[in-house]
Order: C-alpha cells, then structure tokens, then sequence
C-alpha cells in the first residue's frame, strides 16, 4: 500500500481548493471526490458573490474550473465514496469499496447537506425558485414575494435577511410554537414584511419551470390551500458529513468538526496530522468562498505538519 503525502476527502470548494494548493507544494494529493463531485454548488445555478466573476457563474461551471486548476498541478482524482477511516497519530488509512490507502496526512472536506422536505416537486424545482440558501440566492427574488419553511433561529435569519430583497416573506411552520430563540421570534415578528403562516405543512411546490405558489394543509383542522408566490426557501437545518469519522474525531453536538484548538492550525482536528475545512467544520458562514478559504488553511496546515515531521 502505497503510502501517499496528502488525502483529501470531498470536491466541493474547500476540498478542491485544498487539492490546488497542497498539489502547487508538490505534495501530489489524491482527492476522493465521492459520487456527486463538486458538492452543493453542483446544484446551484448562478453564482454573483464567488469573487473574480463580475457577471456571476454557475455553480457545476465554477467547480470544473477549480478541478480543472487542480488537475493542472498534479492533483489526482478518484471518482469513489470514502467508507471508512482509520485515523490515529501513527496511521491514517483510508478505504473506498475497493481499495486502501494511506497517508500521511488526511484532509477532510466533505461538507454539510442542506436538510429538505423530501417533495418530488422541491428536488424537480431546485434553482428554479427552490433554495436552501438564502444569502446565496436572495438576490434574485427582488421585490418577489416569498416563503420560507422552518421553525428555528436560521428559518428566523434567513426570512430578516431575505425582506432586504423580498416585497413579502411567509413563514411557514408546522406548528404555533418556534424553537428559534425569543430575541429571533421578536425580531421577526416586528418586521412589517414578514408574515406567519402556524399550523401549516407543505404538501407541495407548484409549478413546471419555476416556482408558481406551494400548497400547503393546516395540521389542525386538515384544510388545504394554495399560496402564490415566486420563491421556496427551505431553512430546517443542515446534516454535516460526519458520519464514518464520529468514532475517531472530536465532533460537536450538532455533528461539526471541532477544529482550531491550537491557533497556529486553525484547521487541525484532535488528531495529528487530520484537518477539516468547509461545511463540514463550519456551522455559521456555509458559503463558497468561505469554505475555499479554509480549503486553502487546511493545505498550508497539512504542508507545515509533513514539514516539521522532516
């Protein structure tokens, strides 16, 4: 088993950022890229806020790019999903479904999934008025009228920040109670273009190109009825992909890597020589060029460690 310099685990921002630098210093990376390679910004359609595209870019086109600028370095690629680890100070290995590998240093990045509703009719009109980010995709809902589906502090943030641009934002929430925190309630609340819609589960985005309105049953009474409206903005939470790395890495309670306990390596984990950047160690910004700037920490971090091991 050949014994490689640098593994990184995932291909969206973070990982293939990690993947340019870490194969710029020679360390020739093997990058597990998974089975939807790219990450989330795979099914984003036009990007405005990725720095150096003035007139936007989409999603799946920015991610080749960087592939592209990866490969261009020596980056190398391996089109399967990671199903276990094996991480301690003295050995990192790694397997897919039908190899080993090891390494000297492992860099994980396989980010966080947005949670959704599970509706035919949400996965058909995703990016076609369908999001999981509002700060992503606010912008192109000005002076449209809106909903966002939730009931705690990020459905809270989400429908305040979303009025910037939004004539009108519904909240949708299946129940009369939040969980969001009372400041966030109150906060919402005192905004004169949010309006809450309690009681009341989404049974379904109507429309065929984009969305045209969502049909919604109230959980007490079994009424149906239909909202019009130009936008879906989905804000029940985010799972992080930490699943094969729970019983080996320190994790917080809502599934993050905990990471940057020594300040000199903001991306180290509680293993030597294991780093994690992007989503998947990053519960608050979730954003493109956030996660590509961890990408590269964790590529300098990974670098400075195999140095100082000589």
């Amino acid at each position: 088993m050949e014994k490689r310099n640098v593994i990184i685990i995932g291909s969206g921002p973070a990982g293939l950022t990690a993947a340019i630098y870490t194969a710029r210093a020679n360390l020739k990376p093997l990058v597990f890229e998974g089975y939807q390679p790219g990450g989330q910004l795979m099914i984003t359609t036009e990007v405005e806020n990725f720095p150096g595209f003035k007139e936007g870019i989409m999603g799946p086109e920015l991610m080749d790019i960087l592939h592209e600028q990866a490969e261009r370095f020596g980056a190398e690629f391996i089109s399967s999903e990671v199903t276990r680890v094996e991480l301690s100070e003295d050995k990192k290995i790694v397997w897919d479904e039908d190899d080993a590998y090891e390494a000297e240093t492992v860099i994980i990045s396989t980010g966080a999934t947005a949670n959704l509703l599970g509706l035919e009719s949400e996965k058909r009109l995703m990016g076609r008025g369908v999001s999981a980010c509002a700060t992503c995709d606010g912008f192109f809902f000005k002076d449209k009228e809106i909903c966002v589906i939730g009931g705690g502090d990020s459905a809270m943030e989400e429908a305040n920040y979303l009025t910037r641009f939004a004539s009108k934002v519904y909240l949708i929430h299946r129940r009369d109670q939040f969980r969001a925190s009372k400041i966030m309630i109150k906060k919402a609340e005192e905004n004169p273009k949010i309006q809450f819609v309690l009681n009341s589960g989404i049974e379904e985005i109507l429309g065929n190109e984009k969305v045209t309105g969502i049909k919604l049953r109230n959980t007490k009474t079994g009424e149906i009825f239909d909202l019009k409206l130009d936008g879906v903005f989905v804000a029940i939470g985010h799972t992080p992909n930490t699943s094969i790395f729970k019983e080996q890495l320190e994790i917080d309670p809502k599934g993050y890597i905990i990471t940057g306990r020594e300040r000199s390596k903001q991306t180290a984990t509680n293993i030597g020589g294991v780093f994690a950047c992007g989503d998947v160690q990053d519960p608050y910004y979730r954003q493109a060029i956030s996660a590509a700037g961890s990408g590269c920490a964790a590529a300098l971090d990974a670098e400075r460690y195999i140095e100082a091991k000589g």
